[in-house]
């Protein structure tokens, strides 16, 4: 392989050399609270042993309380769906700049290869990934124990070189025991401070950043390092009760009150631009058309508790449990353009109208392609850019329980929305002027975009959910009302044996 580089993942190209807090997401997010409990109980223990010099039998630990009984199905979804963003985030650039200037790359782990590969092949776009297998049983669910020891690094990478070939650089920490392994094999070595400078850096080769992560799944916003970790389930229960106590009031209170009443619980909601007036009683014409980007299923609620009116709102798949809660009246789609369109306009002639033309959420600075259905419907577009902030837990979810969204948002201690107001389009703007429903579309996704700091694309909710969840996004009229799907989301959140089966 010519002008190869060969580097350690953590601690060189991730800036934390510890990889307890990824376990804690793979217990947390494919298993529960319980899993995710136990793990940070053992933390000392874990830590004991590598300050003994056994840091290979603490990390063998890490793996089997994290994996041992879960579903393999479970840990690939979330490696899929949910690790690829806090890597990201952890990623050392100085590193990096010097990793991705050559065309061969290899990445060393001693995490599992099932937990990084996609990351590592699709956003470090490295060519091979070395790095342990779990095992599984023939029932499909992983046994907490790998194939094969981390001793054999050095004979794998070397295993991807001909005999008379070596690798030009190593990246890698000098005092790492996985580093250790293949620097030695490498013609020469580069460890930390990595410099940009290097007399083998490639600077036609340079790609500037990692290709980002557009769509990201998981409840927790941050990423679980012990002392958050504790932050979190010493939370939970006082976050329960919080979420229970703000979704009380906010059904009960009327709308003009709720805004003055969510920063006594915590809450606090931001106003920028001007709110276009309530329409007039005698006014004959048709009403306005909201348009929002799509942050979590609280958009349409919030914009009416800011406007102090319930305006309806278009949904597109949501669960009925959702749809009973919900303060303001929601209209269903059928996905059949025809049929949507006719339900649109009786909801405009009735009065104002919210519609998400993403048609699902989207928590990374990204907008999705917007449908360009509303803009055929009506010339009173006014576009609203939404956007929260959240500490905890995020409000959204592809593959779990969708009616649990609104719980997780009202779980974090002080949930902020950001309400901007943009002026309504103008005629020569909308269709009326000629102007294609695609184009209008576009526009009114481009402005949204510079308002928030976000950037376009093209993709789609299908696309969305293909990445996430493995399926198209389609939410049948039961999904998310029953039973099991209820115990199935609250045992991400308390212990399973007070959950009533």
């Amino acid at each position: 392989m010519e002008y190869c580089v060969v580097s350690e993942l953590e601690g060189t190209l991730l800036k934390d050399h510890d990889p307890f807090s990824y376990f804690m997401l793979i217990a947390f997010e494919a298993s529960g609270l319980i899993r995710f409990a136990l793990l940070l109980a053992l933390w000392p223990f874990i830590r004991l042993l590598e300050a003994l010099g056994r840091g290979d039998d603490g990390l063998k630990l890490m793996i089997f309380v994290a994996t041992a009984g879960v579903p393999f199905s479970e840990i690939e979804a979330v490696a899929r769906a949910v690790l690829p963003k806090f890597y990201l985030d952890d990623i050392n650039m100085d590193a990096w700049r010097v990793f991705s200037s050559y065309p061969k790359r290899v990445v060393v782990t001693k995490m599992p290869k099932i937990m990084v590969e996609r990351f590592v092949m699709e956003h470090l776009r490295a060519d091979h990934v070395v790095g342990s297998d779990l095992s599984m049983n023939r029932f499909g669910f992983a046994t907490g124990f790998l194939k094969d020891d981390f001793g054999s690094v050095a004979k794998r990478v070397a295993q991807l070189f001909g005999d008379d070939e070596k690798p030009c650089l190593g990246l890698g920490r000098p005092d790492s025991g996985c580093s250790s392994l293949f620097l030695p094999l490498c013609k020469e070595e580069c460890h930390p401070p990595f410099i940009t400078n290097h007399k083998n850096h490639h600077q036609h080769q340079i790609i500037i950043r990692p290709l980002p992560v557009i769509f990201h799944d998981g409840r927790l916003a941050k990423r679980p390092t012990p002392s958050t970790a504790l932050l979190i389930i010493l939370w939970v229960p006082l976050g329960i009760i919080l979420a229970a106590i703000r979704i009380a009031v906010g059904l009960m209170l009327p709308m003009w009150a709720t805004r003055h009443i969510a920063p006594l619980l915590g809450g606090r909601v931001v106003v920028k631009g001007n709110p276009p007036p309530p329409p007039s009683r005698r006014s004959s014409t048709s009403g306005v058309l909201f348009v929002c980007t799509h942050r979590t299923l609280m958009d349409p609620v919030v914009l009416s508790t800011v406007l102090r009116r319930r305006i309806p709102a278009v949904t597109y798949s949501i669960s009925r449990l959702s749809e009973i809660l919900s303060p303001i009246p929601t209209i269903r789609l059928t996905r059949i353009r025809d049929v949507d369109a006719t339900k649109i306009k009786q909801e405009l002639e009735k009065g104002d109208l919210v519609v998400c033309p993403e048609g699902t959420t989207c928590r990374e600075p990204f907008l999705l392609r917007f449908s360009a259905l509303f803009a055929e419907l009506t010339d009173q577009i006014v576009p609203v850019a939404m956007n929260y902030r959240v500490g905890l837990f995020h409000a959204t979810t592809a593959r779990g329980w969708k009616a649990m969204d609104p719980i997780f948002f009202f779980m974090n201690p002080r949930p902020v929305y950001e309400v901007t107001f943009l002026n309504q389009l103008p005629v020569e703007a909308t269709c009326s002027a000629g102007k294609s429903p695609h184009d209008v579309a576009n526009y009114v996704q481009r402005i949204l975009a510079a308002t928030l700091g976000f950037e376009c694309t093209n993709f789609t909710r299908k696309d969305k959910y293909r990445v996430l969840a493995g399926n198209d996004g389609n939410v049948s009229s039961t999904d998310g009302g029953g039973a099991a799907g209820l115990v199935d989301a609250f045992k991400k959140i308390v212990p399973s044996f007070i959950i009533l089966h």
